[in-house]
């Protein structure tokens, strides 16, 4: 091989792969050098960007969390990987997947920072619709359902842990901002296990009720979870309880027609 730096350098210009590389030891840690990825990608030609601090890349909704982990990671030369809300020249914002590793040259005693950078935004924007539905799913996985004016029911189906009682909670609370609902019927006919984290997040929700003025009622302990809450030593009876909705409503009517 005649020429291996020659083949080298295009070889760096020529890939795929994004990079640029830094000199911490000047003053604000500048763009020393740029390959043609770079401009690529960002939309910046070399000759705008070197001897310029990476800042340039920040934009309104750059997240201060991941520059303070690029800070530190300079400051204490040490290699990090962080996913980074960038800006093009254009404005257009980007998602990096920023590497940075620290460099050391012993024929120049200093280090230099080189960063590689890949563009993420397609899966980022495909976590964030996948996440979105998800949500949609879980709020269609606790649907508010009026039943007459004042009342609600919320029909529980399958298991509740943590994240199903924050999930309710945050289907619940706006409804009760509105003031539509004075009470709520909490349906557990559908509910298939339970155990102490199920039993406080009930209570918690009826304890949330409470504050916002709103009477819950539960209905639809089964025999099984009758049998389990014994077990547990979980004890409903600080709560108005009936064996069916229909139980419930028609209590309901009944006091109704008795206060008409």
């Amino acid at each position: 091989m005649k020429d291996l730096q020659a083949l080298k350098n295009k070889v760096l210009e020529k890939t795929q792969l994004v990079f640029i590389v830094t000199d911490p030891e000047q003053p604000d840690n500048p763009i020393i050098y740029a390959n043609e990825g770079f401009s690529n990608l960002t939309g910046y030609d070399r000759e705008e960007i070197m001897g310029k601090n990476c800042r340039f890349l920040q934009g309104e909704r750059t997240e201060e969390a991941a520059l303070d982990q690029i800070r530190q990671a300079v400051k204490k030369k040490e290699p990090l990987s962080v996913e980074i809300l960038n800006y093009k020249k254009d404005g257009t914002p980007f998602w990096n997947l920023l590497h940075i590793d620290p460099i050391y040259l012993e024929t120049e005693g200093q280090y230099y920072f080189v960063g590689i950078q890949k563009d993420i935004t397609q899966t980022k924007e495909a976590e964030e619709k996948i996440a979105a539905y998800n949500k949609e799913i879980e709020l269609l996985s606790t649907p508010l359902v009026p039943v007459k004016e004042g009342v609600s029911i919320l029909p529980v189906i399958g298991n509740i842990d943590e994240h199903r009682i924050e999930i309710i909670v945050d289907r619940v609370l706006p409804e009760l901002e509105k003031g539509d609902i004075e009470m709520l019927i909490v349906d557990l006919s559908g509910f298939s296990d339970i155990d102490e984290t199920a039993t406080i997040g009930i209570f918690q929700l009826g304890d949330l009720l409470k504050l916002k003025g709103v009477e819950m009622i539960v209905t639809g302990i089964t025999p099984a979870v009758a049998m389990k809450t014994r077990g547990l030593e979980i004890d409903f009876s600080s709560l108005k309880t009936y064996g069916s909705v229909k139980q419930a409503m028609e209590s309901l009517e009944t006091k109704d027609n008795q206060e008409a």
